[in-house]
């Protein structure tokens, strides 16, 4: 097994054998769980300028939530909505995987920089969505990208209204700057 940091890497520069990899190995969640955490604690930092101390907070449980609900959705979709015949996989793979996929994520700490933080949101967004079709790709062992670029789509969108039902309810401004 390789280190955590090692690992890290690997995900940042899209290894599909990593997103192989930690989607056989159970042991490997709490690393997964600590690329979200450091990943959502830089989105907490990076929204910083939006609403100081309370800005880290929002920034870092937006960011842990969000994941789970973007996981949570492509696995449903994924494994039942859009499967392939060999498609199987467990939540816990999927979380997995989906966790490391959060490492591209770690740049919007960058956000705290004045007038960048859009820029840099943009970005990590990006980064982390090809990053998110390169694991449930794998975890889902789908032949076609297409497919994974779907499911990952469907989980945005989901992820995406929930934060505006946060937005609707006065949590959101927050929530939505740090995603």
């Amino acid at each position: 097994m390789d280190g955590f940091i090692e690992r890290l890497i690997r995900a940042i520069k899209l290894d599909a054998t990593l997103y192989d990899e930690v989607d056989k190995d159970e042991g490997s969640m709490g690393q997964a769980v600590g690329v979200v955490a450091l990943s959502s604690l830089a989105a907490g930092i990076g929204a910083a300028g939006l609403g100081g101390p309370f800005g880290i907070l929002a920034g870092l449980l937006a960011a842990l939530v969000g994941w789970f609900i973007w996981a949570f959705t492509a696995h449903f979709v994924g494994t039942r909505l859009l499967a392939e015949p060999q498609t199987r996989a467990e939540l816990s793979q999927v979380l997995r995987a989906t966790g490391f996929a959060a490492g591209p994520g770690l740049i919007r700490v960058l956000g705290i920089i004045p007038l960048l933080g859009i820029l840099v949101n943009f970005v990590a967004s990006l980064w982390m969505l090809a990053a998110f079709v390169v694991a449930i790709r794998q975890v889902l062992d789908y032949q076609s990208t297409g497919r994974a670029v779907a499911v990952c789509i469907i989980g945005f969108v989901i992820q995406f209204l929930v934060y505006s039902l946060f937005a609707v309810i006065g949590l959101g401004g927050l929530f939505m700057a740090a995603a």
